[in-house]
């Protein structure tokens, strides 16, 4: 019979830490890139000078499985999509219209400043022009994970999307059959079967396919993996752009006495069940529910199916319950934590939400549970991690899209302010600055 597990417990009762302090006492793990980097770096040097052939020779060693070539034929997009079931396939329709209705509605327009009579600043908002979406095919099938990173693209107006996904032995080396699925009914007709840092850097670098076929490099790289996909984001990261380095997921419940037990030991578990390293913290001024959830999360592992993975993620250091003394101090604990996912399940959690500082998102009340995220909701599941919502943001539609101010100025408008200018050139030792506006009036004169 397995032993009964219990969350480890930070008691804050009775004390007032400061930011710094609880950054050190809350619960957290994360992954060490810079560990990995040495073996990472290799592979994207091997990348960059083999292209295709380097990228297969890493999947047969890594994946156990060598595509005949990296780009999937359409057609087997296409079979994907006509074979799936078709349960599946109404779920990810839902799951596209409600998160293109919520992305449709980020897009920036542009705007004209008139600064001065005769000068204006716009601010053109341009998509970026090509994108790989990575997709991971580990310990689960993420034809969301799809969904979550072609939708705000496509609403951004990205012309050119690659979407990259480990060989599967199973299906002949080629990704899932529901993640070719995902992107031939988003109207993505282009997969590459490529997984790990060598996609990354495949990605980054392009090259020929064994068929002769052009993979063309990307601009950006968004979507999450593995510590070697982030380290190989880290390493590519300038010739591409990066939505972020991704850590290990996060849950974070901030819950009182009139929370449902169950509803949130079933959440942290959900969490859970997505990788060992995974960090479900439930906040609570109540310890009778700390206890009530100590209870159900062991009721409920009898029963889940990833019960060793949940098992060791709960018992894991970044996991925990942390005692506070009301709701106020449990908001200065989230705030900072700053979960990738936070639930309120607390009186009027309205009201506590709107309160909260640092999150990536935020679920309100005990009928908006973080699963409905990952799928339906509309919000986009590409989130911080590690603390970063702190100062960063999810995968948004704003991902995709580069502003560029657009200068006019007229004669009479830069004469105006020409004496600034020089002014300031010459406060910086930087006369020729200076002399590039006097030049243009001293040729009139």
């Amino acid at each position: 019979m397995t032993s009964r597990i219990e969350l480890a417990r930070v008691d804050l009762r009775g004390r007032t830490p400061s930011a710094a302090e609880l950054r050190t006492a809350l619960p957290r793990g994360g992954v060490d890139v810079d560990s990995v980097l040495h073996h990472v770096r290799p592979v994207v040097a091997d990348i960059r000078d083999r292209g295709a052939e380097a990228a297969l020779d890493y999947s047969e060693k890594f994946d156990g499985v060598r595509p005949t070539v990296v780009r999937v034929p359409v057609g087997e997009l296409t079979k994907a999509l006509a074979e799936l079931d078709p349960a599946v396939r109404a779920a990810l329709e839902v799951a596209i219209e409600r998160t293109r209705k919520v992305h449709a509605d980020q897009r920036r327009t542009d705007t004209v400043t008139e600064v001065v009579p005769g000068g204006t600043v716009t601010e053109k908002w341009l998509p970026v022009e090509r994108v790989g979406l990575y997709v991971p095919g580990g310990n689960a099938v993420y034809p969301s994970s799809v969904v979550m990173n072609v939708v705000p693209a496509q609403a951004a107006g990205v012309e050119s999307l690659v979407v990259a996904s480990p060989p599967q032995a199973q299906f002949g080396g080629l990704p899932h059959p529901t993640i070719l699925a995902a992107a031939a009914l988003l109207g993505v007709d282009e997969v590459w079967a490529v997984g790990g840092a060598q996609a990354v850097a495949l990605l980054s670098y392009g090259g020929v396919d064994t068929d002769g076929g052009a993979l063309e490099p990307v601009d950006l790289i968004t979507g999450p993996g593995n510590i070697y996909v982030t380290a190989a984001k880290r390493l590519c990261r300038g010739l591409v752009g990066i939505d972020a380095e991704a850590g290990p997921t996060e849950i974070a419940v901030l819950a009182d006495a009139t929370a449902d037990p169950v509803h949130v030991a079933a959440d942290l578990i959900s969490q859970a069940e997505h990788d060992v390293l995974a960090a479900s913290v439930l906040v609570t001024d109540s310890p009778a529910l700390a206890d009530a959830v100590d209870a159900a999360v062991n009721a409920q592992l009898a029963v889940v199916k990833h019960h060793d993975r949940v098992r060791e993620a709960l018992r894991g250091k970044q996991s925990g319950i942390v005692l506070v003394d009301d709701i106020a101090q449990g908001l200065r604990v989230v705030d900072a934590y700053a979960a990738e996912h936070l639930e309120i399940q607390t009186v009027d959690a309205a009201a506590v939400a709107a309160r909260v500082r640092s999150a990536g998102a935020i679920f309100v009340g005990p009928w908006a549970p973080v699963s409905l995220g990952d799928y339906c909701a509309g919000s986009n599941h590409v989130l911080p991690t590690a603390g970063c919502a702190r100062h960063s943001s999810g995968l948004s539609v704003q991902t995709f899209l580069r502003g560029i101010h657009i200068v006019e100025y007229t004669e009479a408008a830069l004469k105006d302010v020409a004496g600034h200018v020089v002014a300031l050139a010459d406060a910086e030792d930087l006369p020729a600055h200076g002399q590039a506006v006097q030049a243009r009036f001293e040729a009139l004169s």
